[in-house]
């Protein structure tokens, strides 16, 4: 894991500060703060019904909080309108859990649009970009020319991927990137996730409960529970945390595999 694990003083690319949400009487967060430095690998991990996608959303400006702050790139994003926000969110790229991939277009032209929606490039140029994008994210060069319906769902994990590159993001979101799949095509994710930020120098935040993917790539996690952030760290140091909430998260068989298999000699 990198040099990251505690990096307070590091410049903050993701900034909450206070946020609370309620939904009617319900409460999901309450007062929940975290920071994500540049160039970090930063999870966000919970129980059901926690908040983390919630909390994407709210960076992401698909909801707003009822109140607090969120700050990125430096510049405060609630309250923000989509006319001013678009500069924003040219910087930064979001692979959805589902892939959010349009089904009657091709990868290629999944990744393209997005080229299309927000550049000037031709026809010609959108198509090579699109192809470089593909093979960034490990997929064949045959893979542009098939629908979603045609493609595995790690492959089609991928390809949501591509389209969130498209713009050259400096911060990539990605919501449960390896949801739904097998071990072997989920080991796949979490080698790419580290290789893309070490070849593009990307700052990644990402909500997942994979534990396996947490040790593999994180270098800080945060864990969400009961409206709080009640942890935050590298997983060597919350592996041994003593809050009741962050234990039973990390000490499960699950956790105890995935610790087992993150310490194992390679």
């Amino acid at each position: 894991m990198g040099a990251q694990a505690n990096a307070p003083e590091a410049v903050a690319i993701v900034d909450v500060r206070g946020v609370c949400t309620r939904f009617g009487a319900a409460v999901v967060h309450e007062d929940v703060s975290l920071a994500v430095a540049a160039g970090e690998i930063f999870a966000l991990v919970g129980g059901s019904g926690s908040g983390k996608s919630t909390l994407l959303r709210e960076i992401i400006l698909l909801q707003a909080p009822v109140s607090g702050s969120i700050r990125v790139f430096g510049q405060e994003v609630v309250g923000l309108g989509d006319e001013e926000a678009l500069p924003l969110r040219r910087r930064w790229g979001v692979m959805f859990e589902r892939g959010a991939l349009f089904s009657s277009l091709t990868v290629t032209e999944n990744v393209g649009m997005v080229l299309r929606e927000h550049t000037e490039l031709g026809d010609r140029l959108i198509r090579e970009v699109a192809a470089v994008k593909i093979a960034l994210t490990g997929l064949p060069p045959d893979a542009g020319p098939k629908y979603p319906s045609e493609l595995s769902g790690g492959m089609r994990k991928r390809a949501s991927l591509a389209r969130a590159l498209a713009l050259d993001p400096e911060l990539l979101f990605l919501d449960e990137p390896t949801a739904g799949l097998d071990p072997l095509s989920a080991s796949g994710i979490d080698e790419l996730v580290r290789s893309l930020r070490e070849t593009l120098g990307l700052t990644i935040m990402m909500v997942t409960h994979d534990l396996d993917l947490l040790w593999q790539a994180a270098d800080r996690v945060a864990v969400l529970g009961k409206g709080h952030i009640v942890g935050v760290g590298a997983m060597n140091e919350l592996s041994h945390s003593d809050d009741p909430l962050v234990r039973q998260y990390f000490h499960g068989p699950r956790g105890r595999a995935a610790w087992q298999q993150a310490w194992k000699p390679r």
